[in-house]
């Protein structure tokens, strides 16, 4: 397997690196092979402390045994807002992993997408991640897009790259936020603290988030939409957080378990406008709120009457 190191990979140590690829996989398990000279950082052995940088190569065989790597087409439905010949893009359900794991292999959604579409997915991201350009958080819901090759995987990837796609969030967050419109410029890195979460940090990726307030509620919630300049790994929950107004119900970057009960973070990614590939036909899609949102809202705004 051969994977590059771009804009739109988080930075951080090689063997962290490889232990998010192959969740379920001991980190000492994933060193040992580095050691063994098993991976390579542009041709060479490197510690798995070395700290990847943008334009790495890392090549390696599979950290696991291919019977492991099976992962098995399920009937599962999926909501597919828009399509063409090269590429699919679909509203992943809240709740959903994006892609399998070592732990979890079913489920998913590329189980869903290797039943309704077969091989027809880009590969170029390994079995585990069959049409995956890019993610959502498990309880994060919306539009991905899903390449059906491989030309078109490294399009949309360019895309991303050179920041050409629009990307908005809807989202409620805690408290009274005190801006009709903001723009969170904070760079993101690895939280030292924790391994799983992300932080603003110094020596983080240059982050840019621009917020709009779309509704008040007292003190208790704000209603916004988020729009995406760049797309770090919990880049909206990381900034939020660090404004001191997490997203509701998300416990994980510090907001309390709110009155009404959901899984977790209540955000949605609700509109994306990108060039066709191959073409230039603009294409913008846009999607109703979800269940969250439209529970959250509905509890909120019957307070305020």
């Amino acid at each position: 397997m051969l994977l590059e190191i771009d804009e739109n990979t988080d930075l951080s140590r090689l063997d962290v690196y490889l232990s998010e690829l192959y969740e379920g996989i001991s980190r000492s398990k994933i060193q040992n092979a580095i050691k063994s000279g098993k991976v390579f950082v542009n041709g060479e052995v490197k510690k798995p402390s070395y700290f990847l940088k943008d334009g790495d190569k890392i090549e390696f065989e599979s950290l696991i045994e291919k019977s492991d790597l099976k992962i098995e087409p399920e009937n599962i439905n999926i909501d597919i807002v828009w399509e063409d010949e090269n590429m699919a893009v679909v509203n992943k359900p809240s709740g959903m992993l994006t892609h399998p794991t070592y732990i979890e292999k079913s489920g998913t959604l590329v189980n869903a997408l290797l039943y309704r579409f077969g091989q027809n997915l880009s590969d170029i991201n390994g079995e585990l991640r069959r049409g995956i350009v890019h993610r959502l958080d498990r309880n994060t819901s919306g539009l991905l897009m899903i390449p059906k090759n491989n030309k078109t995987h490294l399009y949309l990837a360019e895309l991303i790259k050179n920041r050409e796609i629009t990307k908005k969030y809807r989202a409620i967050l805690t408290g009274n936020y005190p801006a009709e419109n903001d723009v969170i410029s904070e760079p993101i890195g690895r939280s030292n603290s924790d391994p799983k979460k992300m932080a603003v940090r110094p020596d983080g990726r240059p982050s840019v988030t621009k917020l709009k307030v779309l509704e008040h509620f007292n003190n208790d919630a704000t209603y916004v939409e988020l729009n995406l300049i760049t797309g770090r790994t919990h880049q909206i929950r990381v900034h939020t957080s660090y404004k001191h107004h997490p997203i509701y119900n998300d416990t994980l970057y510090g907001a309390p378990q709110g009155k009404v009960k959901t899984q977790e973070q209540v955000l949605q990614s609700y509109f994306l406008e990108f060039a066709k590939p191959f073409s230039s036909q603009i294409i913008r899609l846009e999607i109703e709120p979800d269940e969250k949102i439209e529970k959250v809202l509905k509890y909120f705004r019957a307070r305020r009457v």
